[in-house]
């Protein structure tokens, strides 16, 4: 059973270095070593840093999570990494350390799907029973996911461009906020004295997909709206563009919620996992969306929202109860889908189709 396991995981898919102990759901050990100070100058995550700090830093994070869980590395009873999707270069970090850490104890491999990882969250902190229905928000991935099992998941839908956490964060850039940009447009919209009114992408549109590119646009519009009209821009009028775009986030998300949760029948709660979820007012509208639903609805701690490898080794867990091992073979990948039925996400651009 997951709930007798002692698991090790590891995490490197952007621009977070993490490692940390289960034993059980018993969280013994959860290290992130974030990136913020390297990236900051560039307005966003570069992929050729990231990687270099992943592989300087991996290890160092294994060292830090065995000694804060009090174990050896003997005392695991397998080693669960993430092998994607993600940045390919911290990707392969962290696999190739697992890897080597394997080879080196015998310990089984376990290659881990960074989504499964969120998706499951609330098996590790709720011991929630399948099925239930996952929204999986944060800046790389939006997408509806009806969980049936550890390896289990049909996709509702999703983003079909950016991702809301990515949108959050372009929109940042385009008012001259800090990165991360959810939590400063966040606080910026909590100074708002009005609103301005933007766009409710595909509300007009059945079914469960998303769009945020245009919401993106429509903040630029208003922006520059407001610089020709004064000049700059005003500290208020930025706060009101910031919970305006906010505001429409929220909205969209909830509603397209409660048309996936119509979808389905037998859930036994709602949940949201993923760095956007940390969003206050985002989770009271989700919230009210399960209650109206008579669902529970489960939201992971903030510390678990933002990618971490407690949930990585959670999933592993879960997997090797069910009898899932990897070899030295295991590879690397840049996109995973978890329903690998459902058609391809529109809107992929140069990079392929979205996970």
């Amino acid at each position: 059973m997951a709930q007798d396991l002692t698991i090790l995981g590891l995490e490197s898919s952007c621009d977070d270095t993490a490692a940390a102990v289960l034993r059980g759901r018993a969280i013994l050990s959860n290290v992130v070593l974030r990136q913020d100070d390297l990236h900051a100058q560039f307005g966003g995550v570069v992929p050729e840093i990231a990687a270099r700090a992943h592989a300087e830093k991996i290890d160092l994070a294994v060292e830090r999570a065995l000694a804060e869980a009090g174990i050896a590395l003997r005392d695991c009873d397998a080693i669960a990494v993430t092998a994607g999707p993600g940045l390919i270069g911290g990707v392969l970090a962290a696999v190739m350390c697992a890897k080597g850490l394997s080879a080196a104890t015998g310990l089984p491999l376990i290659g881990v799907n960074h989504l499964a990882g969120h998706a499951l969250t609330p098996r590790l902190t709720d011991g929630v029973a399948y099925p239930y229905l996952m929204l999986l928000v944060s800046g790389g991935h939006c997408q509806f996911l009806r969980v049936d099992g550890p390896d289990a998941f049909a996709r509702l839908g999703g983003t079909i461009d950016d991702a809301p956490g990515e949108a959050f964060d372009k929109v940042a850039r385009l008012l001259g906020l800090p990165q991360p940009g959810g939590p400063s447009v966040e606080a910026e919209a909590a100074s708002a004295t009005g609103t301005i009114r933007l766009p409710r992408p595909l509300l007009d549109r059945p079914g469960c997909d998303l769009s945020f590119s245009g919401l993106k646009t429509a903040v630029l519009r208003a922006r520059d709206m407001a610089v020709a009209e004064h000049g700059g821009l005003p500290r208020a009028i930025r706060a009101d563009i910031c919970h305006g775009f906010q505001q429409a986030v929220r909205d969209v998300l909830a509603e397209k919620s409660r048309r996936a949760i119509a979808a389905c029948d037998g859930l036994t709660a709602f949940a949201v996992a993923g760095g956007v979820a940390a969003n206050t007012p985002l989770r009271a509208a989700l919230r009210q969306v399960a209650d109206d639903a008579g669902l529970p609805f489960l939201a992971p701690p903030l510390a678990l929202c933002t990618d971490n490898a407690a949930m990585i080794a959670w999933a592993g867990a879960e997997l090797h109860a069910a009898g899932h091992r990897d070899d030295l073979t295991l590879a690397a990948r840049p996109r995973w889908p978890l329903d690998s039925t459902a058609a391809p996400m529109l809107g992929s651009g140069k990079r392929g189709a979205k996970a």
